[in-house]
């Protein structure tokens, strides 16, 4: 009891520290999350489909190819009509990722339980030298 006493600050930092590295496994930070490699093995063996949810003045700058174009805002209303096959992995991108991941939020509650947001996004995809088509 004397060390506690004695050591509280030294106690207190270290529960700090632990609980702040720990944070992020028990948001579920980058669940859902699929590197650039990943998204291309489950697109090749598992037909994925890939849905950029960027502008259509970004998605035509520069977008993975034969990615169907449905931006954010109108994700939910289009998403169905876009993609009629829940059962398909269903691969969301934007530019840096940050969108795709607020994506998979909307995907799931629409049915698409295999929805995953590319890593990095369109930037991730680049910087593992995969091929972009412009529209």
């Amino acid at each position: 009891m004397k060390f506690i006493v004695d050591n509280w600050m030294l106690i207190l930092i270290a529960l700090s520290s632990g609980s702040m590295l720990a944070w992020p496994l028990v948001r579920g930070s980058g669940a859902g999350a699929l590197t650039a490699q990943g998204a291309v093995q489950l697109i090749n063996r598992e037909r994925a489909v890939v849905v950029d949810v960027r502008d259509a003045e970004e998605f035509a700058a520069g977008h993975m190819t034969g990615a169907k174009n449905v931006p954010l805002d109108q994700l939910e209303a289009k998403l169905a009509t876009t993609v009629k096959n829940k059962n398909l992995p269903l691969l969301l991108v934007c530019a840096t990722g940050t969108r795709a991941q607020r994506a998979v939020a909307t995907a799931k509650k629409l049915g698409y339980e295999q929805a995953q947001a590319v890593a990095g996004g369109l930037k991730g995809w680049r910087e593992a030298n995969l091929p972009v088509e412009k529209a």
